[in-house]
């Protein structure tokens, strides 16, 4: 079984789809699938495409705009490619022109994860550009044998746009530190010493809801004297110049010596960083199901998050402080986090830690990955994650 992935950027420009695909791609590897990814090139390419190891990556050029990923080059890639199947991530790009051409043509069959992109926010953002996408993505979707929802609510979003294939409900997974190195002293990255810190780490995009939290901070700042032991470290890569508005904010509120702004992290000093907070938080307005919460769970970190992250999990298992992406309500959700002990804090994060180990480990959804790819090649029974 020859299974190509297609995904517009295989660098962190993808964001959160850097991380997901590279590891699914790795553990369906692992499990005897030959997989090949296919990628557009950008700023970041040659400086990351060793982080994918032994999978196959081919990368091709983009003419005109990169937002658009015109690349003439792709369609010829995909086709000689000996592929058995596709499995296209992330939407609302020319490579989805690519998939739907060459699946049409060749019966190839296709397997579509949008990452969260059909979401009912994700939809009124550039509405106007989705009306005119949805030309050719409403057909690109509709050819799809198979979607991939990573939670209910995902899933609930294609059936509202009318799609009626079948869907296969699997998660994101993520990769769980060592037991030791929780253990380990952490050397540090200095953002606040004399402070907790609260991380939130991810992309500096308006659907985050990160003006709303820095309201919500100036106001814990404020009038909370618990909320003056911590400080708000901001993590991620610049996102259409949405951190000039946030520092602006800040300024405005009189915040800066409580909010940091650090720019993105990988690597080791993502590492340092999760292993420094005391907790995370992720105010977002849509997600898909974000890696950056199930990663500070692997680091057994309590995290702050909206319904709108689609880990209902967290709540229910008293993994996370809940909110909703208001200012009014991240206000009293930071209250209620600052207001915990230490050891309510760390029982949180062990919480946490321990739904990633029992429901969101790499190799579990691999397996559940691969048994759709076997289903929709005739090799295999319907899997139990598939609902027609």
């Amino acid at each position: 079984m020859r299974v190509g992935n297609l995904v517009a950027s295989v660098s962190r420009e993808a964001g959160g789809l850097f991380q997901s695909v590279r590891n699914l791609v790795s553990y369906t590897q692992k499990q005897g699938v030959a997989v090949v990814v296919f990628g557009l090139r950008d700023r970041f390419t040659e400086s990351d495409l060793p982080t994918w190891g032994a999978v196959p990556v081919r990368v091709h050029s983009v003419v005109g705009p990169m937002n658009l990923g015109f690349s003439p080059a792709l369609s010829r890639s995909l086709r000689t490619a000996g592929l058995d199947l596709l499995h296209v991530h992330g939407i609302w790009m020319y490579p989805s022109i690519a998939s739907l051409d060459v699946c049409r043509t060749t019966k190839l069959p296709l397997v579509i994860s949008s990452h969260g992109m059909l979401d009912s926010w994700a939809r009124r953002n550039s509405a106007w550009k989705k009306k005119i996408g949805w030309i050719y993505e409403g057909a690109h979707l509709r050819r799809a044998n198979c979607l991939r929802a990573l939670c209910e609510s995902e899933a609930k979003s294609f059936r509202e746009l009318g799609l009626r294939n079948p869907i296969c409900l699997i998660p994101n997974g993520q990769e769980l530190p060592p037991q030791t190195s929780v253990a380990q002293p952490c050397d540090g990255l200095g953002f606040a010493p004399d402070r907790k810190v609260l991380l939130f780490l991810s992309r500096l995009h308006p659907k985050k809801g990160l003006p709303n939290l820095l309201g919500a901070w100036a106001n814990c700042q404020k009038t909370d004297p618990e909320a003056r032991d911590w400080a708000l470290v901001v993590a991620g890569a610049d996102d259409w110049g949405h951190e000039r508005v946030l520092r602006h904010l800040v300024s405005d509120l009189g915040m800066e010596k409580s909010v940091l702004f650090v720019g993105p992290l990988f690597g080791d000093k993502k590492d340092r960083a999760l292993q420094e907070a005391e907790a995370s938080v992720l105010p977002s307005f849509s997600e898909g199901l974000p890696m950056t919460v199930l990663e500070a769970w692997a680091w057994r970190l309590p995290v702050l998050f909206t319904p709108q992250c689609n880990l209902p999990e967290g709540f229910a298992e008293g993994a996370a402080v809940r909110a909703d992406p208001t200012v009014d309500s991240l206000t009293l959700g930071l209250k209620t986090l600052f207001r915990m002990s230490d050891s309510d804090r760390k029982q949180m994060g062990e919480r946490g830690r321990r739904l990633v180990e029992e429901r969101f480990s790499w190799p579990r959804v691999a397996e559940q990955m691969v048994s759709v790819y076997q289903w929709l090649l005739g090799a295999g029974p319907k899997p139990d994650c598939v609902r027609e």
